[in-house]
């Protein structure tokens, strides 16, 4: 494991390569974070992870690097419902940044118009056990009702509850976002028993998003990836209005196992083959859903 000096860990690579594949021009990393600096932003103190500062300066220079025009920064829970860092990199970015909160459900509506302001245009309802504390489902709903015209809903769960959560998916009143597909087990192939049941959310309704993201965090295999590739390559052909892609820079609680960036970018065209899909993908899709206001 890598630890920084002041003790917090490193979950990002040092040293990314630089990619093989080429984006187009105006292509968007639609989820990553920001992490501080603590000094300026700490953490949460219901924080179950403390990493190392990894700012905007890291994260602009690595869009840069991996050949990206755009950011979508998604707040990290270890800065609980803070988005005061989220909100300064998306300021620093010069208009190539916009990002999706995490809020107290009590939120007013001046504070909701302020993140709006600021570049949010969604929030973020996590269920991971292992990262919050508490996932309160009718004050989330009640504060899915307020949210400002154009904002969606960010939802991030394990497979397992899919099930048990599609009645409150079903009652959200705005699109949805589902983080990394809903973590399925990719081992099983695109015909397993969670890509059929993620499927079938999909099918659902017609504004449920999906981020066609982690293959470090879902293949167990590690690079490069087959089973990710394959599991996840039909669901963006089959949805490619619906789709987004982003690296999870700087892939919190990675640490044990740290992805290279540029190694991830390269399986963009093996689940997006086609340049009409990589369009869709990284440059229409993300832009309609971020900055349709622009």
């Amino acid at each position: 494991m890598n630890v920084a000096d002041e003790g917090r860990t490193v979950s990002w690579h040092g040293n990314p390569s630089k990619p093989r594949y080429v984006p187009p021009p105006g292509a968007v990393d639609a989820h990553c974070h920001v992490f501080g600096p603590a000094a300026r932003f700490p953490f949460s103190p219901k924080a179950k992870y403390l990493p190392a500062d990894a700012g905007p300066d890291l994260l602009f220079a690595l869009r840069d690097h991996l050949g990206f025009a755009r950011n979508v920064i998604v707040q990290a829970s270890c800065h609980g419902t803070d988005n005061a860092a989220t909100l300064d990199a998306i300021a620093r970015s010069k208009g190539r940044a916009r990002g999706v909160a995490v809020v107290d459900p009590a939120i007013g509506e001046a504070d909701l118009h302020a993140l709006h302001a600021g570049g949010i245009r969604g929030v973020r309802f996590n269920f991971l056990k292992r990262l919050v504390d508490d996932a309160p489902r009718d004050r989330f709903l009640e504060l899915a009702r307020r949210l400002p015209r154009g904002w969606h809903v960010v939802i991030y769960f394990e497979a397992d509850i899919l099930e048990d959560l599609r009645g409150f998916i079903d009652a959200i009143p705005v699109p949805l976002v589902v983080d990394h597909m809903g973590r399925p087990d990719v081992t099983q192939g695109p015909d397993g028993a969670d890509m059929k049941a993620f499927r079938r959310l999909l099918e659902s309704r017609e504004d449920i998003w999906f981020k066609a993201t982690c293959p470090d965090r879902l293949d167990p295999a590690g690079p490069p990836w087959e089973s990710f590739v394959r599991s996840v390559a039909p669901l963006v052909s089959d949805y490619p209005e619906r789709c987004l892609w982003g690296t999870d820079w700087p892939h919190p609680n990675m640490q044990d196992v740290v992805p290279d960036d540029g190694h991830l970018v390269d399986i963009i065209p093996q689940i997006a083959p086609t340049a009409a899909l990589q369009q869709r993908l990284l440059v229409d899709n993300p832009m309609r859903l971020y900055w349709s206001d622009a």
